[in-house]
């Protein structure tokens, strides 16, 4: 029950606590007000790659009331994925392949929208008011918004950094029409530390707080649909879809608790360390079986076999020839060029 003379923004982060939500807190629609220059900056330098979508709504992305003028507050909400092992322990397995740890679990989509849908319902019975609800499928910077509400603040990796939750927050935004109190923003807490650029295998970062997405192995393994590059491939190590390494390295981590993630994003035993002999076998409704449910599905069956061949390329196991020969005819071009690109190098590793 709520507490008598509680406010409107008591009650509402108490419910969303009763949601699954770690955290949430309040931004007016004007908390953010440098980031649409960023964005402009970011996107003439082309470290977006191939994500043409960010360029073409980049004006509604600048700030909420660009894509819905209306907008008075902003409620940011973060749902923990904290992993309840360590994110890199199999960047030894050669045979097994690493998937992030956002994506060893539900979707995560599906997941937090329910939760901000929930949410958006109760609101509405406090106050009616129009509102909006997003999470990462709309032109809403989320991470700068966080920042702006006091949920924590954007890390040298980019990605928004909780005292509480370390980088392991799912990130949803309400847009509404009320002039809720807005909390204060959270203030840069990363100081001289530079472990999560050091950490990146790729060098994506071409300086503290940008990301260079076209070397980002997290871009690479999801969003880019070519070929991988060359000079990348070695460096990718096992990793088959996401990288966790520069969320990884965060010293604020330590305060993360596992015991806070939601229950949905536990992960999946056959995403926790799958086989790449297994994933070279996938057909499209194998892979649909396997990765129903999860954010994976989104990149289909070519580009998960495409990324498994060359984990299998640095693998050093003999064993994964045979499962890579077939795929050098593969309908897919890219594929079969990863395959003929990984059993070049299993072979030569080997003097055959």
């Amino acid at each position: 029950m709520p507490v008598q003379n509680e406010t409107l923004e008591q009650r509402l982060k108490a419910q969303a606590a009763q949601l699954g939500f770690a955290a949430c807190a309040i931004a007016r629609a004007d908390a953010a007000p440098r980031t649409a220059e960023r964005l402009r900056q970011w996107l003439e330098a082309g470290h977006h790659g191939d994500m043409l979508w960010m360029e073409e709504r980049a004006e509604q992305r600048g700030s909420p009331t660009g894509l819905w003028p209306e907008a008075r507050s902003v409620i940011m909400l973060g749902m923990s994925y904290a992993p309840g092992r360590d994110p890199l322990a199999l960047a030894e397995v050669g045979d097994r392949g690493r998937i992030s740890v956002y994506a060893q679990g539900r979707d995560y989509h599906d997941v937090v929208k329910k939760a901000l849908k929930a949410l958006a319902r109760w609101l509405v019975d406090q106050q009616p008011t129009a509102l909006k609800v997003f999470v990462d499928t709309a032109p809403v910077m989320e991470k700068p918004l966080a920042q702006g509400a006091g949920l924590g603040w954007q890390g040298k990796h980019s990605n928004l950094v909780s005292r509480q939750h370390g980088s392991w927050l799912f990130l949803g935004a309400i847009y509404t029409e009320i002039a809720l109190e807005p909390d204060a923003p959270e203030v840069d807490h990363c100081g001289s530390c530079t472990a999560c650029l050091s950490s990146c295998p790729t060098d994506a970062f071409p300086a503290p707080y940008i990301v260079d997405a076209r070397r980002c192995i997290s871009y690479l393994t999801i969003e880019h649909k070519g070929p991988i590059p060359e000079e990348f491939r070695a460096r990718m190590g096992n990793r088959i879809y996401g990288c966790d390494d520069c969320l990884a390295a965060c010293p604020w981590n330590k305060f993360a608790q596992g015991a806070a993630a939601n229950r949905a994003f536990i992960g999946r035993a056959e995403l926790a360390a799958p086989a790449l002999g297994d994933l070279l076998d996938l057909d499209d409704a194998g892979f649909r079986e396997i990765f129903s449910g999860s954010p994976i599905k989104r990149i289909g069956r070519d580009r998960m076999v495409r990324n498994a061949a060359i984990a299998a390329g640095n693998s050093g196991d003999l064993g994964l020839v045979d499962r890579l020969r077939p795929l050098t005819s593969d309908p897919d071009p890219v594929v079969a060029e990863a395959a003929e690109w990984a059993l070049g190098q299993l072979l030569s590793a080997a003097g055959a």
